[in-house]
């Protein structure tokens, strides 16, 4: 979800602005996301790099995750939404820790879309940490190095149970994966519009819908 910083520095506004601007836009994605019939949405919220960001900017974006975890609850339960998290607990404040806890276990009942926030996510802690769990396996007898393969592999990553991504929308006209999911999406279509988040509307969303439709997807073979 980029371009929440620039939109509102173009409007003169601080970045908190944007975020704010941004949080807003989540809900009619969702909404549709449900509505289409979507089996699962990955929302990038917030990466191991970011927080590197002033105190600030982390302190107000913290605060908008409880907030909007608060607020959205009802939208979660009238649309029958599964609510999931991915990345590290370690360093997310207790009252963030215990919004995404409490919202995990009261929609772990649903069967329709899962949402899942990508928060404090680094694809590349995610893969250290699968290889940690499985090393430790092997030094424990559980598990033979032979017996290790790539569904070994992703049934210790954080999105063990999801769906491999279909698709990887990608605002603000950013051309780069930023740390996200790189097992996940080896074989994902890609759409990257030029639009920042806080004007992602459901029509752009359709857009990147009717873009991933008209594609030949080949997975390394011949079609």
């Amino acid at each position: 979800m980029d371009g929440n910083g620039r939109w509102a520095q173009a409007r003169g506004r601080d970045r908190s602005y944007g975020h704010k601007a941004g949080a807003e836009v989540v809900r009619p994605v969702v909404t549709e996301c449900s509505n289409l019939g979507l089996e699962a949405l990955t929302l990038y919220a917030f990466s191991t790099e970011n927080w590197t960001r002033s105190n600030e900017e982390v302190s107000t974006l913290m605060d908008l995750y409880v907030m909007y975890l608060e607020s959205e609850r009802q939208l979660f339960f009238d649309n029958n939404v599964r609510f999931n998290q991915i990345g590290r607990r370690d360093g997310l404040p207790p009252e963030v820790l215990d919004a995404l806890d409490r919202m995990k276990e009261d929609t772990a009942k649903h069967d329709g879309l899962t949402m899942t926030l990508a928060l404090n996510y680094g694809s590349r802690a995610e893969i250290t940490d699968a290889v940690r769990a499985i090393a430790r396996k092997t030094a424990e007898g559980a598990l033979a190095p032979g017996q290790i393969d790539e569904q070994t592999i992703a049934s210790h990553l954080y999105t063990a149970g999801l769906p491999d991504p279909d698709l990887l929308i990608r605002t603000a006209g950013e051309m780069r994966l930023s740390n996200y999911l790189l097992w996940q999406l080896s074989y994902a279509e890609f759409y990257v519009t030029d639009v920042c988040w806080p004007e992602f509307t459901v029509e752009e969303l359709h857009k990147a819908l009717s873009a991933f439709k008209g594609r030949t997807r080949r997975f390394g073979g011949v079609v």
